[in-house]
């Protein structure tokens, strides 16, 4: 059956079985938005930003496992998606981005809303595609799904010029792919499992150390498994967090700048660092000429690009997690580390995280608890800074999947549009974006895409007027000299500001106002005592988004900390290691 490239489009994502595409109109994407005009089967969820309808299908991915889809037109349409892509790419999130092209006979010709899309996001995708020839559409958004989603999956973009949209076409889309030198080794190889079984099995200082990629391969169950089995206590990077719940005897917690004493400590002790789908990102490992000196190290990764490429591995195995798990599992014995458990157990008993703050306003990390309390099976979406290493550490995890945050690009204004994105993909759950008052406003102007989608989104925002992260920089490192922090700078203040008073001019915006102003609910807490009242008011709102702004301390700090260049086992954990 003869069907425009437009039409065929549309017939690939449904045979995909795509549900939703997030995505902003323009000239050169007509064809394709008039198609889905008249199609039932797809939900078209219209952002305010390319940048948001990216993060928001970033976040329907993370959240489900599924493949996201963007929909976006040519020119500053397509160069909108680029941080998004980014950040998609750094922590291999599967998405396929289709933009529209100026017609294929005006390209390089430097006409209205062209932009080498293919070369400027061919750094951060995984892969990417200019279709010259209709013949080659239906191949092309094949390949597009089937590279997104396999091996380690990240995002892939298909440039489409328009021509090629209206273009009639006999070809369909094909039900089989085979693409050459793209084969990705799924299956680990059986002697490196039974070494790393054997290695675990003589250890007397073992430990796990997990990241995204558990989550990617829905291994968590398998892992869980493992984790009884064997009792090896588990430290996990920011993105591994969920793993295990965040109450489980075992976990130790978060690894590196502001992880856990526990699981910094373990880390550095062990004798067996057992590592699963995590790229020992800098951030994590702090000083490498230090990480993990005394330990073996096993690694398990489906990028055979990602072992070894930080830290020298002794067992490498390369492959699917949960089909190495699997393997590994009924081979494990359990190892005599009675005594480490002891240690390890005494450092979590010993060092606990502290909620408790300096300074005035309501203490960040009490919020996060409360929030965890009235809310205990939520997926928490957060911006980047002090508010993201904030929810990490005092929330209580329990589920995979519930964590979206921005890892590796650690991008500013992801937060809510991957909320819209997660409640969109998740109805029946309570999603929640725990956000700073500065990244808030980098993507703010979706609450009117959460509104018109009647989404019960909880934004709450920890407002302590400073680019917090980067003020508590300046305080340890830079004798409080604020520059470009502070939120409410006015040129009338004085010339150099170390420090909030009550002098300081009025904040803004004001959250509850701008929140009415968009016909969402507006809340804004002063005093401790009013955290769960307001948190028990916006659960009962269902039909449109709640902004909540929290008054916090506006000097508190993230603790522990490992200063930048340091070991992991020279934390910074409180006020009193600076004096």
């Amino acid at each position: 059956m003869s069907m425009t490239g437009a039409q065929l489009v549309i017939e690939a994502l449904k045979s995909e079985k795509v549900d939703t595409i997030f995505g902003y109109p323009g000239g050169a994407v007509i064809p394709i938005f008039d198609v889905l005009f008249s199609e039932k089967s797809m939900h078209v969820v219209l952002t305010r930003h390319e940048q948001g309808a990216v993060h928001a299908a970033d976040g329907y991915a993370r959240s489900t496992g599924k493949t996201g889809v963007v929909l976006v037109t040519s020119g500053p349409g397509a160069t909108n998606t680029i941080t998004g892509l980014a950040t998609a790419n750094f922590d291999s999130v599967p998405i396929v981005c289709i933009t529209g092209q100026v017609p294929t006979h005006m390209i390089g010709n430097d006409a209205f809303q062209e932009a080498d899309t293919v070369g400027i996001s061919r750094p951060v995708t995984k892969h990417n595609y200019l279709v010259t020839d209709i013949k080659d559409l239906g191949r092309v958004l094949k390949e597009a799904f089937y590279i997104a989603s396999t091996g380690r999956p990240g995002p892939v973009l298909v440039d489409i010029p328009k021509d090629i949209q209206l273009h009639k076409t006999d070809t369909t889309f094909p039900q089989r792919v085979q693409i050459r030198g793209y084969n990705p080794l799924t299956k680990g190889h059986s002697g490196q499992i039974k070494k790393a079984a054997e290695l675990l099995k003589k250890s007397k200082k073992p430990l796990f150390y997990v990241g995204g990629g558990l989550h990617i391969s829905n291994s968590i169950g398998i892992f869980r498994k493992i984790v009884e089995k064997t009792n090896v206590p588990t430290i996990s990077s920011l993105m591994g967090i969920g793993a295990l719940p965040s109450t489980h005897p075992r976990y130790l917690g978060m690894l590196g700048m502001h992880g856990t004493f526990a699981a910094n400590m373990g880390v550095m002790s062990s004798d067996l660092l057992f590592a699963i789908g995590t790229r020992f990102d800098d951030r994590a490992t702090g000083d490498l000429s230090k990480f993990a000196k005394g330990a073996k190290i096993i690694h398990i990764d489906i990028d055979p690009a990602s072992i070894s490429r930080n830290v020298s591995v002794d067992i490498p195995i390369v492959g699917d997690a949960k089909l190495i798990l699997e393997e590994l599992y009924p081979i494990l014995e359990k190892p005599s580390i009675d005594s480490w458990i002891e240690e390890t157990g005494q450092w979590k008993k010993n060092h606990p995280l502290s909620p408790e703050t300096s300074g005035d306003g309501i203490s960040p990390p009490k919020v996060i608890k409360r929030i965890s309390e009235v809310f205990p099976d939520a997926i928490i979406t957060t911006e980047v800074g002090q508010n993201q290493m904030w929810a990490a550490l005092f929330y209580d995890f329990k589920k995979p999947r519930s964590l979206l945050t921005s890892g590796g690009l650690g991008t500013m204004g992801y937060g809510f549009p991957a909320a819209i994105g997660a409640q969109i993909a998740n109805r029946d759950r309570t999603v929640i974006d725990i956000a700073g008052d500065g990244s808030i406003q980098m993507n703010i102007q979706e609450l009117a895409t959460a509104v018109q989608e009647e989404l019960p989104v909880i934004v709450a925002i920890l407002n302590n007027g400073y680019l917090g992260m980067v003020r508590q920089w300046q305080e340890l490192f830079n004798e409080k000299r604020y520059s470009s922090t502070c939120l409410a700078r006015r040129p009338s203040c004085p010339p150099q500001c170390k420090e909030p008073g009550d002098y300081c001019p009025p904040y803004i915006p004001d959250f509850v106002k701008l929140a009415e102003a968009y016909n969402a609910a507006g809340f804004r807490v002063v005093n401790e005592e009013d955290i769960i009242p307001v948190l028990k008011e916006a659960k009962k709102i269902r039909n449109r988004p709640v902004v909540i702004e929290f008054l916090v301390s506006r000097e508190a700090n993230v603790w522990p900390m490992v200063p930048a260049g340091a070991g992991n086992n020279e934390m910074l954990l409180g006020e009193e290691d600076l004096i």
